[in-house]
């Protein structure tokens, strides 16, 4: 008889048992993160600032998380095609995109078929501020802005320029630049500065609009212009646009890491602690100055706030200067 009731206790406790792990368990699956590596989408092609800046955010992120960070450059469609991998990924914090706030606060006012919203993501951090130039291969026969200006005013059917995407950060700058000093471009998309400048360099475009960073250290490329508030100090002697005359201006790009809507609260903690520890990181610093970038960076609140109101401003001065979906 005695035996019987051990035995029924021990079957009450082994099933208590079961259903406790039963419960906890699917919480401390969830608690571990990262449980695999994480795939960073870059979406321009390799070789550009954004390319460099981000792989360097990636790998001081693998530090801090003790996994690894594969880079994957899904470029094209002025950034969309890698945005929209990511807003279609599992919200576990194992897919992470790094670049411009761009294909989501002005691609999909140019880009058909963009299937995502400036809500299909969480914006983990804003990491630095992309500053654009006009610039000229080393066989151009334009030596200064007025240079161009002058041939650009000699050519009714316009300037070929190439830039890093449609509805792009230099795509627009340069589309606002040719507007109010009343010439013509026309523009050829890439997939991002590491596609274009190559085509620069060979001579088959009047100018480009790359990065800064994507052409700091390369003495065979000629700045002309700065689209910034002041002159560039790795470049002091290149004029801004305002000083041509420019009054309104487009801001610089916003460059910062993204995860997809809906990743649990302590992922998104552990990514915002991340990426805040990266930008102070040796590496992070590194790379960015010898791409002539500074770090800028922004919490998520402020980076999410900042996107959204630049979202409304793209849209205003895309109405403004005619430009269609393509």
């Amino acid at each position: 008889m005695r035996e019987a009731r051990e035995d029924q206790m021990f079957a009450r406790l082994a099933a208590v048992s079961a259903l406790f792990l039963t419960l906890v368990a699917p919480a401390a699956a969830q608690q571990k993160y990262p449980s695999k590596n994480i795939d960073l989408i870059i979406p321009f092609a390799v070789g550009g600032g954004v390319d460099l800046i981000g792989r360097a955010i990636g790998a001081s992120l693998g530090e801090q998380l003790a996994t690894n960070v594969v880079v994957i450059n899904r470029d094209g469609a002025a950034g969309t095609l890698g945005f929209g991998q990511l807003a279609s990924a599992a919200p576990d914090g194992h897919t992470l995109g790094f670049g411009p706030s761009t294909p989501i606060a002005n691609a999909p006012y140019l880009v058909s078929g963009v299937r995502y919203t400036a809500s299909s993501f969480e914006y983990i951090c804003q990491v630095f501020e992309n500053v654009f130039t006009i610039a000229v291969g080393p066989n151009s026969k334009f030596r200064t802005a007025q240079d161009l200006l002058a041939a650009a005013k000699q050519k009714p059917e316009g300037l070929t320029f190439g830039h890093s995407g449609l509805g792009s950060i230099p795509h627009l700058s340069v589309e606002n630049f040719a507007d109010a000093l009343k010439v013509k471009v026309q523009h050829l998309p890439f997939r991002g500065d590491g596609a274009m400048l190559p085509v620069l360099l060979k001579g088959d475009l009047d100018f480009g609009a790359p990065a800064v960073s994507s052409i700091r250290g390369n003495d065979t490329i000629r700045p002309l212009v700065m689209f910034s508030d002041k002159r560039h100090p790795a470049y002091p002697d290149v004029p801004t646009a305002k000083e041509l005359g420019v009054t309104t201006s487009v801001p610089p790009g916003q460059n910062g890491l993204f995860a997809t809507k809906g990743i649990p609260a302590e992922v998104k903690t552990a990514l915002e602690r991340g990426c805040a520890n990266a930008v102070k990181s040796e590496q992070v610093l590194r790379v960015t100055g010898n791409t002539g970038q500074s770090i800028a960076y922004m919490d998520s609140a402020a980076f999410e706030a900042q996107t959204l109101a630049d979202y409304k401003f793209k849209g205003e001065l895309i109405r403004r200067l005619g430009l269609k979906p393509q």
